[in-house]
């Protein structure tokens, strides 16, 4: 009876402190979404510099949400976003999904060695090319155009190397059984292992999305035009010359900016979970 009830208390401690970590790692990451909702709701820049801190403004106004739109073309930058993003994502995901499925399913002459290629571009940063990548789009007058920031995009090698796990985590039965009824590879991958990878695809389409959605440093590079350049470059130029901005204009329209990708997130983050579980379970 007492080494039952020890083992009670201990179990019973260790979850207390599981979940006391958990809630102060919680508290952490969503500690700078908090102050910047609170920058934007504040009547003036001087509630941000109060102390002691408080956590919310002496009086909340929603003045700074009406700022954003009138000091920059704010929702022009988030339809040029939306276009880019989703462009891209959508690419990465056919793109992705057919390179993942042969490096995984099918054999071919140089397989390996091209998916080693393709593992070894994760280690160049885009920095590194982004000269190159600029003077490819200028010789081809794509600069100044959304074309520009979508192009480089198109393609992932880790969206490959994710999709390739996920498929080699699914049974080789069912390739076989699509086989013996007269299955050729297009139809295996379209009809039989495609339905499969929602939870894969998912994952992949949610990072994709917001990498692209919060990318600042190729607009900046490859667009001279206001009126062409994506939300993160609106934000910078909220800041005004020698950031002079408002720092509540600008809170609101990072927070306007954050909304959407939250939202998406929260409602598919079971899809990340049970992805990058599976991809995991055979390399």
């Amino acid at each position: 009876m007492t080494t039952t009830h020890t083992r009670g208390a201990g179990h019973v401690a260790q979850r207390v402190i599981t979940f006391t970590v958990l809630g102060i790692a919680a508290l952490a990451i969503a500690a700078p979404f908090l102050w910047i909702f609170r920058g934007a709701i504040s009547p003036s820049d001087a509630e941000l510099y109060r102390l002691p801190p408080t956590l919310f403004p002496s009086s909340a106004t929603l003045a700074n949400f009406g700022k954003v739109t009138t000091q920059v073309p704010y929702f022009h930058f988030i339809l040029n976003s939306l276009i880019v993003a989703g462009t891209i994502t959508v690419a990465q995901l056919i793109t992705c999904s057919t390179a993942g499925y042969a490096f995984a399913r099918l054999r071919f002459p140089g397989k390996n060695i091209a998916f080693a290629l393709v593992i070894g571009s994760l280690m160049i940063p885009l920095q590194v090319t982004i000269v190159p990548l600029f003077l490819v789009m200028s010789k081809l007058g794509l600069t100044n155009t959304l074309w520009a920031l979508i192009l480089p995009g198109v393609f992932s090698a880790f969206g490959v190397f994710l999709l390739r796990q996920h498929f080699l985590s699914l049974p080789a039965e069912l390739e076989e059984a699509a086989k013996l009824d007269g299955a050729g590879s297009a139809r295996t991958f379209f009809q039989v292992m495609l339905p499969l990878s929602g939870p894969a695809l998912a994952t992949l389409g949610i990072l994709t999305f917001t990498y692209w959605w919060n990318d600042l440093l190729l607009p900046l590079v490859m667009i001279n035009d206001t009126e062409t350049q994506t939300l993160p470059v609106g934000l910078v130029l909220l800041a005004g010359r020698f950031s002079t901005g408002s720092l509540g204009t600008i809170a609101a329209g990072i927070t306007m900016a954050i909304i959407p990708v939250l939202l998406v997130f929260l409602v598919a983050q079971r899809y990340i979970v049970q992805s990058i579980a599976s991809s995991g379970l055979k390399l």
